[in-house]
């Protein structure tokens, strides 16, 4: 399953609305909702010692996701290399379920006064936990959730949208334009990898799949190829996605606290920190008033 066919080496294939705007919708409803949904709804419907309606909301994603992953590679004009394909929707399912459990605990932290823009050690309500090894299981669980769980989740989520677009060229000049549609969703595509990249601090491997997908462009065209629609959307939205980022950091660029918490080369504060820091802040001295 792994050869390109040479019937199907120069076929095209016509923008996919329906997909993309399922994944966008889904994106935005199933992912960057759970944590809302979450804190919105009143907590008598859902129990701190019980999954909360984000947790709903992340379980229908881990199924939705690699669905549409799949009908996005059926719909390639190439074919693509299927085991592959299979072993990476297998880890993005283990890798977004390990994520759904450390996420849970994590936000559901948020009502006992966590604060995410502080290091597990750092937080007033762990570092006072008795005996001092409780701490160590605290971080363990984060460890699960922003490193484990999110490197399981995103890498197979990117090389399969990596894949995909291998799979995006024509010689065909008139293919390689948008439809309004696909200009359309463009923007809220962009906004939510923004939001993909910078919550789960993933730049390096984002930026590692961008400049393969530049070079892949710069190669094809010596070929003589171009992009198709579906290709130029999904690589016009990684490049508003780096603009994005870099006005986000630009803006939080001499922020002292998040800074202390994301010392590295790279600073890329998380967008959930900066709403514990300075929203949250915020919300409670108008509801004090």
């Amino acid at each position: 399953h792994g050869a390109v066919k040479n019937e199907d080496t120069f076929k095209t294939s016509p923008f996919h609305l329906d997909l993309w705007f399922y994944f966008t919708l889904q994106n935005w409803v199933l992912d960057f909702g759970r944590p809302i949904a979450m804190i919105i709804l009143p907590l008598e419907w859902f129990p701190l010692n019980k999954p909360s309606a984000g947790d709903y909301f992340h379980m229908a994603y881990n199924v939705i996701t690699p669905f549409l992953l799949l009908k996005l590679i059926e719909r390639s004009p190439k074919t693509l290399p299927r085991s592959m394909i299979y072993v990476s929707i297998i880890m993005f399912v283990m890798g977004a379920s390990i994520h759904l459990v450390g996420d849970s605990v994590n936000h559901r932290l948020i009502f006992s006064g966590y604060q995410h823009h502080l290091s597990v050690r750092e937080n007033p309500i762990i570092k006072n936990l008795k005996p001092e090894t409780l701490i160590d299981s605290f971080e363990l669980l984060y460890y699960y959730d922003e490193y484990l769980g999110h490197s399981m989740w995103y890498i197979p989520f990117f090389l399969i949208l990596f894949i995909y677009f291998t799979g995006c060229f024509t010689p065909v000049e008139e293919e390689s334009r948008m439809p309004v549609a696909a200009l359309l969703l463009m923007g809220p595509s962009s906004l939510y990898y923004w939001y993909l990249v910078t919550e789960g601090q993933i730049f390096i491997l984002y930026i590692f799949t961008f400049f393969a997908m530049m070079a892949l462009v710069m190669h094809q065209k010596r070929k003589g190829l171009v992009l198709d629609s579906n290709g130029l959307f999904l690589f016009y939205s990684f490049i508003i996605t780096l603009v994005l980022i870099a006005l986000w950091v630009v803006w939080l660029w001499n922020d002292k606290i998040l800074r202390k918490k994301y010392p590295g080369v790279i600073y890329i504060p998380e967008p959930w920190a900066f709403y514990t820091l300075h929203m949250s802040n915020l919300q409670a001295a108008k509801e004090s008033l």
